[in-house]
């Protein structure tokens, strides 16, 4: 008995740990506060052979992180290190972007630098109230990316058309620089999978601006195959609002290991080879010979959307995919996502016997669960999902172990803590009669919310509800219409709440 009690205490500790570490955030990058990773050229980086530790600052001389805090920085070091030398830094939100939806179309207007882009998405919504969640589907194949549309019409799920080739075109032989998004952006070095995921965070952005559009944007899924897999894959890991990611037969440069495939016989999307596409920076080919030069590799890419929820699958029966790689790195990923205390929230499924993008007949229950947990919140769905024909010794690859990360207030015993430099300030005149002004500040583009409340708790007003981008913010709050007494005034975010008393004497 005392058995099964302790089993029930760790499970009960594991499921709180899990249920305060959100399914999706309410801003794009939460990385705008944290501080550079060095970044050293090729020739000062050391060589690493085995898969880089996740858990290690990138600077190794203060160790390893210590709290899911800790996470959201490391994982930052992550992203600079790959947008830097992989695929291009991808650029902030534009200056101006309009939006607007007429005949299931959405239109985005971007202008920035004097130029204009603009970006459309076809979206099928359900009959009925909703909110729905919605998936934003990547190919050639439509709003559902090659997943069969079924798997989301029928749970009344939203379906999003992203449109690629807006940004800029596929293929191996068009140029560096080729497409909408240089037109705003003239940088020819910068990849395009910065490109395209710069682009599915602007049509995030377009869903946004669209008052009673009835899509749940906290339940946001993207989905791809093949490079529109890759594609999900950096969206994701660079957007934070994106809830659920299913990745379909990425291969080289999507969830495989560059170190891992480069160890492989036979034809592999190699490092070395992916070069003839200008998917990625070009100075990336610098590390064609040196691999283990890289100071991250792809189970930290993967690793970069936890704590949110994330679904890899592989196909053996196509050997340039290289999925044998896919399946260590798999394994190094879910490491991350076991220490955050939400294990739950990564799997992967390699499964042969069927055509490239096919979605065989055994993945689509576990395709489903991961819909059902983390779009429609079905918390009886089993995602607990390893599908694989491999049996890899690991030992030559995952070398480090992983830390139960602890969860602590953010200024105490962090080793880099939390800058959080959200603030309310108390309103001026108070005591008012009848208006009062509030001034706040959001220190990185988020959601927040700015409400009024009388004394039994009841909202009276909502002064602010949305995106806001940094900046110190003033608001003029109207009593005119209310009694005298003692409010509040709540400031919310994702990460920071606030309440003020403001008293109106009349």
């Amino acid at each position: 008995m005392q058995r099964y009690i302790l089993i029930f205490i760790i499970s009960l500790f594991s499921i709180c740990k899990a249920q305060h570490l959100p399914i999706s955030y309410r801003v794009e990058n939460s990385c705008l506060d944290c501080p550079e990773p060095p970044l050293p050229s090729i020739n000062e980086l050391p060589v690493i052979k085995s898969l880089p530790n996740p858990f290690m600052w990138s600077d190794t001389t203060r160790g390893r992180i210590k709290t899911i805090q800790d996470w959201k920085y490391r994982r930052c070091e992550i992203g600079r290190e790959i947008q830097y030398y992989e695929t291009g830094i991808k650029p902030p939100p534009p200056d101006t972007l309009y939006a607007k939806y007429e005949d299931s179309l959405l239109t985005v207007t971007i202008i920035e630098n004097g130029d204009t882009l603009i970006l459309t998405a076809r979206i099928t919504i359900p009959e009925g109230e909703g909110p729905f969640p919605a998936v934003i589907g990547v190919g050639f194949w439509g709003g559902t990316g090659s997943l069969p549309p079924d798997i989301f019409v029928s749970r009344n799920i939203a379906t999003i058309q992203y449109n690629f080739s807006e940004l800029a075109p596929w293929g191996f032989d068009v140029k560096r620089g080729t497409g909408g998004f240089y037109k705003v952006y003239p940088d020819p070095k910068i990849g395009f999978f910065t490109a395209w995921a710069w682009g599915v965070s602007r049509i995030i952005d377009g869903l946004e601006k669209i008052p009673n559009l009835k899509i749940d944007l906290s339940r946001l899924a993207i989905t791809g195959c093949s490079f529109a897999g890759k594609i999900a894959l950096f969206s994701a890991a660079f957007d934070e609002r994106i809830a659920l990611t299913i990745s379909q037969e990425s291969g080289g440069g999507g969830y495989t290991a560059w170190r891992v495939t480069e160890s492989l016989s036979g034809s592999r999307e190699t490092l070395r080879n992916a070069q003839g596409a200008p998917w990625y920076l070009q100075s990336l080919n610098q590390f064609n010979n040196y691999v283990t030069k890289l100071p991250y590799d792809h189970h930290e890419l993967m690793a970069m959307i936890a704590p949110r929820a994330l679904f890899v699958t592989g196909n053996p029966d196509f050997e340039w995919l290289a999925d044998e790689s896919g399946h260590v790195a798999s394994l190094a990923a879910h490491e991350v996502w076991k220490a955050l205390g939400v294990p739950d929230r990564f799997g992967f499924s390699i499964v042969s016997g069927h055509q490239h993008c096919v979605v065989p007949s055994s993945q689509i229950p576990e395709i489903e669960a991961f819909v059902d947990k983390f779009l429609l919140g079905d918390s009886t769905a089993n995602t607990n999902i390893k599908t694989t024909p491999y049996n890899t010794d690991l030992s030559k690859w995952i070398t480090w172990t992983t830390p139960e990360l602890k969860d602590v207030p953010a200024d105490v015993g962090s080793a880099e803590k939390l800058i959080n430099d959200f603030e309310l300030y108390q309103n001026f005149p108070n005591p008012f009669n009848p208006e009062t002004r509030i001034i706040y500040k959001v220190p990185a583009r988020s959601f927040i919310s700015l409400k009024i409340y009388n004394s039994l708790g009841e909202e009276i007003k909502t002064l602010f509800e949305g995106i806001q981008n940094q900046g110190k913010y003033e608001l003029v709050f109207d009593a005119n219409e209310l009694t005298s007494g003692v409010y509040l005034c709540e400031f919310k975010s994702d990460d920071f709440q606030k309440a003020t008393k403001l008293l109106l004497i009349k």
